[in-house]
């Protein structure tokens, strides 16, 4: 097994997932690096989803361990694991009729026991989720009759609500038009900066060069490359994970790696 030295937060230790006989994620070790916003890319299929559910207890591994500050995350209690990694899944469904702020209290379920219920701090976490994602306005609103910007804004707000340190994020952009992806992202970032750990599965490339500190490039289950996109996103990186030729040109905003896809019609006029 080859497992990540030193101390951090979230690590795979040689991870091995399988659904029935099939192998989705082949041994796979990665160290999460902590106050970071990592994102995971790779085409459909390679891992990633199933890597964001492992570090979410959401699977078992058949062989390896997920370690969380030092423990096995599957040695924690439901409530207690809930209390340091907060997952926002792919299409989540809200109940029928529920409000913002419904939602938002759903968040602070995992901080409740038989002795400790409803108090002022759950209010107050709370209000600063509902601050911080700009839904004050919104706060009795029902989530079904939100647009896709503002009900993904009300799930980010629930995760929030639950005042982790982790934040694990599965294809958050999805169906959000493109105004919408920036937004998010730009929050995701804020948040980071003010001390969060963020872990994000992302279909955009450019947008996970721009936003990532931390690149995790996956293919056929396993990790192709990672580190900062600067340092690790190539042509050569590109079209071994999605099978596309490419040039890489600095972002004119940013200056960080942007892909440019080759046209294929052209190129094959020159040849």
């Amino acid at each position: 097994m080859n497992t990540p030295s030193g101390a951090s937060g979230l690590v795979a230790e040689g991870v091995t997932i399988s659904y029935g006989a099939v192998p989705v994620v082949r041994d796979v070790s990665l160290r999460i690096p902590d106050g970071g916003f990592t994102m995971i890319i790779g085409p459909n299929g390679c891992g990633k989803s199933t890597m964001i559910k492992a570090f979410a207890r959401g699977l078992r591994p058949a062989g390896g361990r997920v370690m969380l500050h030092g423990r096995d995350i599957w040695s924690y209690r439901g409530r207690e694991a809930a209390r340091r990694v907060a997952l926002l899944p792919q299409n989540p469904i809200a109940p029928d009729g529920i409000s913002v702020r419904g939602l938002l209290r759903r968040g602070r379920y995992p901080h409740h026991t038989l002795l400790r219920q409803w108090s002022p701090d759950d209010d107050a976490a709370i209000g600063f989720a509902l601050e911080r994602t700009g839904l004050n306005d919104l706060a009795e609103a029902q989530v079904g009759e939100l647009s896709g910007g503002q009900r993904q804004r009300a799930w980010i707000a629930m995760v929030l609500a639950q005042q982790t340190d982790l934040l694990l994020l599965d294809e958050p952009t999805t169906f959000l038009d493109i105004a919408h992806q920036y937004e998010l992202l730009e929050l995701c970032r804020e948040l980071r900066d003010e001390g969060k750990t963020i872990v994000a599965v992302l279909h955009d490339l450019n947008q996970a060069c721009r936003y990532a500190t931390h690149l995790v490039a996956m293919r056929a289950g396993r990790i192709v490359a990672e580190g900062a996109p600067a340092e690790i996103v190539t042509p050569a990186l590109v079209e071994e994970v999605f099978d596309l030729r490419c040039e890489i040109v600095p972002d004119p905003q940013t200056g960080t790696p942007m892909v440019v896809p080759e046209d294929r019609r052209r190129a094959a006029a020159a040849t």
